[in-house]
């Protein structure tokens, strides 16, 4: 046990999932070059970069060298020659020398100093004419230094609370706006960025030092809005009234007639604007086919709007882009809870689940212990039941005497048998 803590422990950590997927396209490597050289299937490697799995042991350590990014060589620089010092007595008036040591003291401003050692300082010959004040450049250093340490305590007792609240007032309006481009439900595209947002708050140490917490949320609300199991709900079965105006109905209904994949992939990078391969990690896809999934919905769009098919490809995305955000900032969608009212849910939702979990595993262990206590300690065989037989033959024996043999029995037994007298018993 020792030996395998040390060795996790040696390990670098690995970056976010998503910087795994990255890290190893730089590389030109594939999902089954990967596999290979780890030696585990081309499935794992998958949920390794989708944050569903993370590798341990030897196959940790061989996985973060194998995506590990070049060193780069920073250039050869020369320290600088430090030449002694030599003190001179000032051959100026003490105006002209402090009017001099202005440019001086902000060129020494630069922190250079705090890196190298600073040796004792040597003691010098008074100066012939000491200045009348003293030198202005001093001043501004401790006005930073305490400026900035009153800064950071300010950044430090940051609370989580405040952090999720801040990241809830900046992306949780546009992020409803998105989703019901995504869905075409106004209420759904509400309750899944709330529901989005309320998982993130119960896995915020994990969300705060994620590399992107917004699209770590926008990823969660996106899944729960896609999930075909809303298609069973009543209220959620058939998407809200399209809008009046002629062009954005034609981009609406466009978009609907999408496959779901390929309506993320056409929002995430011409509606959000996110690169091909953040894209394609987003709705766990290569690169090539979260291309192939742009092209074909660019097309299908583009059958519905003509302006679309005459642009090019940049002006076709720019387009895009310009009439998702005028259909998304048109229409009405509901306005997100506040977030300490997210957070609070988020909170209540947890406690009854863990109360449920605690209820459950009593009940378990109840019915477990009752088992036990009325459950038999040995083995009993079963009563056969009763059957009934046919077709078996007659005992044998005597058979029932007739009225003949008793007649035959009687007198036997009356009379005495006649015969030789050693053999007739004599009667005293």
């Amino acid at each position: 046990m020792t030996r395998s803590t040390t060795d996790e422990a040696a390990v670098p950590p690995l970056p976010s999932p998503k910087e795994r997927r990255r890290l190893r396209e730089a590389k030109s490597l594939s999902e089954e070059e990967v596999a290979a050289a780890v030696g585990v299937t081309q499935a794992t490697v998958r949920s390794w970069e989708t944050g569903r799995a993370s590798p341990r042991g030897r196959k940790r350590a061989l996985y973060a060298k194998l995506i590990a990014p070049e060193p780069v060589k920073p250039p050869a620089v020369k320290p600088p020659a430090v030449k002694p010092s030599v003190v001179k007595p000032p051959a100026v008036t003490p105006e002209a020398a402090a009017a001099a040591a202005v440019p001086e003291a902000a060129a020494a401003a630069v922190p250079e100093a705090p890196d190298l050692p600073v040796a004792p300082p040597v003691p010098e010959a008074p100066p012939a004419a000491p200045p009348a004040d003293p030198p202005p450049a001093p001043a501004p250093a401790p006005n930073s230094d305490t400026r900035s340490g009153a800064e950071a305590p300010d950044e430090r007792r940051v609370s989580p609370a405040e952090a999720f609240d801040e990241l809830y007032a900046r992306t949780a309006p546009g992020l409803v706006r998105q989703t019901y481009l995504l869905t075409g439900r106004r209420a759904l595209a509400r309750e899944s960025v709330e529901r989005a947002f309320e998982l993130a708050w119960q896995r915020w140490p994990e969300v705060a030092v994620d590399r992107d917490p917004a699209g770590w949320v926008r990823a969660a609300a996106y899944e729960y809005a896609m999930s075909p199991w809303h298609r069973l709900r009543r209220t959620h079965r058939q998407p809200d009234a399209p809008p009046t105006e002629p062009g954005k109905r034609a981009l609406f209904d466009a978009l609907l007639d999408l496959p779901p994949a390929y309506r993320r992939t056409l929002l995430l990078y011409d509606g959000v604007g996110l690169d091909l391969p953040e894209t394609a990690a987003e709705t766990e896809a290569s690169t090539p086919a979260a291309a192939g999934r742009l092209m074909t919905a660019r097309a299908a769009v583009a059958e519905r709007l003509p302006e679309l098919a005459d642009a090019a490809p940049a002006e076709q995305s720019a387009l895009l882009q310009d009439r998702l955000g005028g259909l998304a900032r048109a229409e009405h969608v509901p306005v997100p809870r506040p977030a300490r009212a997210v957070r609070t849910g988020s909170e209540n939702k947890a406690r009854l689940w863990t109360r449920a979990a605690v209820a459950g595993v009593a009940l378990l262990i109840a019915v477990t212990g009752l088992t036990l206590h009325t459950a038999p300690t040995h083995y009993e065989q079963p009563i056969s039941p009763p059957e009934r037989v046919g077709g078996v033959p007659p005992r044998g024996g005597p058979q029932k005497l007739t009225a003949q043999d008793l007649k035959l029995q009687k007198s036997l037994s009356e009379q005495l048998a006649h015969g030789p007298e050693r053999l007739v018993p004599q009667l005293e």
